[in-house]
């Protein structure tokens, strides 16, 4: 399934998977899903999670002071971030954007994969490979019943096609 960040965000949602089944996504506890992350579904087939490309804002600075300081000022007015090694990117807004260019970055508008650190207080999820989760329940649209599935995440970035920059 290719999602973009509000989809993954832990609340019930609707979506069709890239062969074109319809999926509904309901998740116990609102973690987080992430690329690379797998759901099992009620007949037990296994669909991989990717994030979708969406509007974007990456901004870079003159030093790594100057990114903390992008960061602090993002993070003090609730904005989600991703935190990269040399630039932070968040999601595209007008607001954001001017805010970002009154504190000196060099701001560029891209589309791409959006997976913002989940804060002090959001559910937690290590990826080491091998790991289980017990994300909650997943269902083809036509099943009618409730219940929770773990299930293990493999995590190989090696051979997905994709990058995780």
């Amino acid at each position: 399934m290719i999602l973009d960040y509000a989809a993954r965000s832990g609340e019930p949602a609707a979506v069709k998977s890239v062969k074109g089944n319809a999926i509904d996504i309901h998740l116990h506890g609102a973690p987080r899903l992430r690329t690379d992350d797998l759901l099992m579904l009620d007949d037990g087939t296994l669909v991989e999670v990717v994030a979708a490309p969406e509007p974007l804002l990456e901004a870079r600075a003159a030093d790594v002071s100057a990114l903390a300081r992008l960061a602090w000022h993002l993070g003090d007015r609730h904005i989600a971030v991703q935190l990269l090694p040399n630039r932070i990117r968040v999601q595209r807004e007008a607001a954001v954007e001017a805010l970002l260019a009154a504190l000196g970055a060099k701001v560029t508008p891209i589309d791409a994969p959006f997976e913002p650190e989940g804060g002090a207080y959001a559910p937690q999820a290590t990826h080491d490979h091998g790991h289980h989760h017990d994300h909650g329940h997943v269902h083809d649209a036509h099943c009618g019943h409730d219940h929770s599935h773990d299930h293990a995440h493999d995590h190989s970035h090696a051979h997905h096609g994709h990058n995780h920059d």
